[in-house]
């Protein structure tokens, strides 16, 4: 059963804004509270507000569970690799061996407070890019499941 097109245009309108703040949550996660976890819920409820304003069919050529599956296994592989990384080149396993390096993410860090510079966290966006990967993938996969029951339960 499809909603409105009131609720359906709302949804579309709405869930741009609501991709744009779970990534800023994420990007955002070793400055303020937040981080990997938060921002992929609430990406996924941006997902769970399309899946209720529209019908499963319609869902269904939306999304790809195969993409999904990628995406949660992607995010996986990266904050794994990540861990993994301070091993091979000598250091302890998640051993935050981008701080203080003076690459992109590892600028160092001025006396004080932190002045709300993202580049100076190491390898920790990182991680909370990939846990934020993972959790959307992981928590649509969940909801486009449950929904599945319905379709199944409407053909009896």
């Amino acid at each position: 059963m499809r909603m409105s097109k009131i609720v359906r245009i709302s949804v579309d309108l709405g869930y741009p804004f609501l991709v744009i703040f779970g990534w800023y949550v994420i990007m955002h996660g070793h400055l303020t509270p937040g981080g990997g976890f938060q921002g992929g819920a609430v990406v996924a409820t941006g997902t769970a507000l399309v899946l209720v304003a529209y019908s499963y069919q319609d869902i269904k050529e939306m999304i790809n569970k195969t993409v999904l599956w990628f995406q949660e296994s992607g995010g996986l592989m990266l904050f794994i690799g990540a861990g993994l990384a301070g091993l091979v080149i000598g250091f302890p396993f998640f051993y935050n061996w981008l701080a203080n390096s003076g690459s992109l993410f590892g600028t160092t860090v001025s006396f004080g407070p932190n002045p709300g510079e993202l580049n100076t966290a190491g390898f920790l966006p990182l991680m909370n890019i990939a846990v934020g990967t993972e959790v959307w993938g992981g928590l649509t996969m969940v909801l486009l499941y449950l929904l599945s029951g319905l379709e199944n339960e409407e053909e009896a």
